[in-house]
C-alpha cells in the first residue's frame, strides 16, 4: 500500500484548535487500525522550542528524548498515547541549518542551493518520521495561518508533493467561524478569503473543519461549500466544547474518518473507540466534590489578560488526576510577583499579606520556572504550604523552592538560595550543575539542559515509594540546577526526606515531609506533567489530588 498523506492547515487566527484537530483525526484512524506517524512544521527559525518565553508561545512540551518542542507535539502524546520526539517536531530554522551544513560540507555538489532544496528537505523529513514508524498514513500538521509568508515553504512543499502523488494527499484546512454578537450567525467569509489564499498557493482543501461557538447549520453549510468549492458533506462542524477530548467523538460522529479513508482508497473501517467514549463519560459525569488548588507562577501574565497555554501540560495533569479520583478541580492562578509583594509588607510571624493573596486552598503547586522575578513569592508560598499544613507539589524549581524554604525557616540559614538567584549565598542549596558550567559560560543556553528521559532509584518506605510502588523509575527533565549535597545532613538532620536520586549520577531528584509531619508535601526534580495522559494519569498527581480532596473534607 501506497504511503498516504494528509495535510492539516489553519485559517484566519491561530491557536484555534489544528493541533487538536490532528491529533483527533491520528486518534480515529489509529482506532481504526492504521499506522499513523505525526509531525508539526512549524515556521519560526529556532532549532526547537526550549528557548521560546513560555508566554509568547505557550508551554514548552518536552519530549522523552529530550525533544523540547510545541505543545501540539504533547496533545499527540495524549491523544495517540505514544511518545512523541525530533522526529516528530521540525522549524524553519532547522531546515535552514540543514541545508546550509549541507552545502558548506559540499553535498550539493556545486550546485546553486535554492528553494526548491528547501522544499525537498521538508518532503525528506515527512518521509523520515513515516519510515521510522512503518506508517500506513502521515498527519502533517503546518503551524501558523495559512497567508503568512514565513510558511510558505511547508505549502510548497505539501502542493508539490500532492502532484507527485494525487491520490495519496489529502489536505484539510481548519479555520475559523465567528458569530458576531450583534449579527448572531455566524459568518463564512474569513473562511472563505483563508481558502483562497490556499487556492493561491496550488491548493484546493479536500475537508473544511469549521470551528465556531455551535454546529453550523445546512443553510451555511451549502453556502460555504458553494463559495469554497468544496463538497457540503466535507465541511465538518468542530463546535465549542468542554473538554477537547469530545473532539475526537463529534468528528467520527460526522464520520470524517470514514469519509478520509474512501477520499484515500483506503478501507473504512470502524475505530474502536471504546475507551475513550468511557473517558469523555467520565469527564462529563457529575463529581462528588470540588477542591480548590492555587497555583503560584510566574508565567500567567499577557498585557491584560491571563494565558493558560503557558503551564498547558500542569493544568493537562491536574485535569486527568482529578476524573480519576471523581473530583472537579477549581484552580486559582497566582502571579508569584503579587505573592513576593504581599511578604515583603506582612509580619514575619502572621504572614498576613501572603494569607490575603493565597488564601485557604485544598491545595497549592508552585512549578517549573527560571530567574530571580517571583522566587521569593514562590519561596514564600512552599513554606506557606508547609506551615498551615496544605498539600504542596513542587514541580522542578516548585520543588528546589521548597529546599530553599526549608533552609530558611528550618535549618535557619536566612540567606539560604539557589545559585541562579543569588551567586553569593553563603548557603547555596540549589547550585549549578558542574557540567553545566561551560555551557552558561559560552552562554549555549539552546537545548542544554538536563532533558528528556533519566532514571531514579526511589527509597523504600516513603511516599514516593508508595507513589510509584516500585524502586526503580524515570521522569523528563529540563534544568540546570541542582540540589546542593554538600548541605544534605543538615536538611536531613531537619526531617527533609530526600526519596529519589538519579541511577548514574546520584542527584536529589524527589524531596518529601513525612507524612507524621505534613499531610502532603512532596517536590520533584523532574516534570511529570508531561508524562500524564488522559487515559493513564500521572501517580504523583493522582496521590496530590488525593491530598486535596482528603484536606478539603477536613476543611468542610
Amino acid at each position: 500500500m501506497p504511503l498516504k498523506y494528509i495535510f492539516i492547515s489553519g485559517g484566519v487566527i491561530s491557536g484555534i484548535g489544528k493541533g487538536t484537530t490532528a491529533a483527533s483525526i491520528g486518534l480515529l484512524l489509529k482506532s481504526a487500525g492504521y499506522r499513523i506517524a505525526p509531525i508539526k512544521f512549524e515556521g519560526y527559525l529556532n532549532i526547537d522550542a526550549g528557548t521560546i518565553n513560555p508566554i509568547e508561545h505557550g508551554d514548552v512540551f518536552l519530549c522523552e528524548d529530550g525533544t523540547e518542542t510545541d505543545m501540539d507535539i504533547g496533545t499527540y502524546e495524549k491523544f495517540l498515547n505514544e511518545d512523541m520526539g525530533r522526529d516528530n517536531f521540525v522549524t524553519m530554522g532547522q531546515i535552514y541549518r540543514t541545508i546550509i551544513e549541507r552545502e558548506r560540507k559540499f553535498e550539493y555538489n556545486g550546485e546553486d542551493v535554492e528553494a526548491v532544496h528547501i522544499c525537498d528537505e521538508i518532503v525528506q523529513r515527512i518521509h523520515k518520521v513515516a519510515h521510522k514508524n512503518n506508517a500506513d498514513i502521515v498527519t502533517i500538521e503546518l503551524g501558523g495561518t495559512v497567508g503568512e509568508y514565513w510558511n510558505m515553504f511547508y505549502y510548497e512543499a505539501a502542493r508539490v508533493l500532492a502532484l507527485k502523488n494525487p491520490h495519496d494527499v489529502i489536505h484539510i484546512h481548519v479555520s475559523y467561524l465567528p458569530t458576531p454578537k450583534h449579527l448572531g450567525e455566524p459568518k463564512t467569509k474569513p473562511t472563505q478569503l483563508s481558502v483562497r489564499l490556499l487556492n493561491s498557493l496550488g491548493i484546493q482543501p479536500d475537508f473544511i473543519v469549521a470551528r465556531s461557538e455551535n454546529y453550523i447549520d445546512q443553510r451555511r453549510r451549502d453556502r460555504f461549500a458553494l463559495y469554497c468549492n468544496i463538497h457540503a458533506d466535507h465541511i465538518i462542524s468542530s463546535p465549542d466544547s468542554s473538554s477537547v477530548y469530545e473532539i475526537p467523538i463529534t468528528l467520527h460522529q460526522q464520520e470524517l474518518d470514514k469519509k478520509i479513508l474512501t477520499k484515500l482508497a483506503l478501507p473504512a473501517k470502524k475505530p474502536n473507540l471504546v475507551a475513550w467514549e468511557k473517558l469523555v463519560e467520565t469527564i462529563q459525569s457529575k463529581k462528588k466534590k470540588e477542591i480548590s488548588i492555587a497555583i503560584v507562577g510566574k508565567y500567567f501574565g499577557t498585557g491584560n489578560y491571563q494565558l493558560r497555554d503557558s503551564y498547558a501540560a500542569l493544568f493537562d495533569a491536574i485535569d486527568h488526576a482529578a476524573w480519576t479520583v471523581g473530583v472537579d478541580v477549581n484552580t486559582h492562578w497566582i502571579n508569584a510577583e503579587k505573592v513576593e509583594s504581599s511578604f515583603a509588607k506582612a509580619s514575619v510571624d502572621k504572614k498576613e499579606g501572603i494569607e490575603e493573596i493565597i488564601g485557604h486552598p485544598d491545595g497549592i503547586i508552585v512549578p517549573i520556572g527560571w530567574g530571580e522575578r517571583g522566587a521569593e513569592g514562590m519561596i514564600a508560598a512552599a513554606g506557606y504550604a508547609r506551615d498551615r499544613k496544605i498539600p504542596y507539589l513542587g514541580l522542578c524549581y516548585g520543588m528546589q523552592l521548597a529546599v530553599v524554604s526549608f533552609a530558611r525557616d528550618i535549618i535557619g540559614w536566612k540567606d539560604a538560595n539557589t545559585s541562579e538567584n543569588n551567586p553569593k549565598s553563603k548557603h547555596p542549596v540549589i547550585h549549578l550543575m558542574p557540567s553545566q558550567k561551560k555551557f552558561m559560560d559560552r552562554r549555549a543556553y539552546g537545548g542544554t539542559m538536563r532533558l528528556g528521559a533519566w532514571k531514579a532509584k526511589i527509597k523504600k518506605g516513603t511516599r514516593a515509594y508508595s507513589i510509584y510502588k516500585t524502586e526503580d523509575t524515570s521522569e523528563r527533565h529540563r534544568h540546570r540546577y541542582e540540589f546542593n549535597d554538600t548541605f544534605v545532613k543538615q536538611f536531613e538532620d531537619k526531617g527533609l526526606v530526600i526519596s529519589a536520586r538519579s541511577t548514574i549520577e546520584n542527584l536529589a531528584e524527589i524531596i518529601e515531609l513525612p507524612q507524621s509531619i505534613h499531610p502532603f508535601y512532596f517536590g520533584t526534580q523532574g516534570h511529570p506533567e508531561y508524562k500524564s495522559r488522559p487515559l493513564t494519569p500521572h501517580p504523583i498527581f493522582v496521590a496530590f489530588i488525593m491530598a486535596c480532596e482528603k484536606q478539603n473534607g477536613m476543611l468542610q
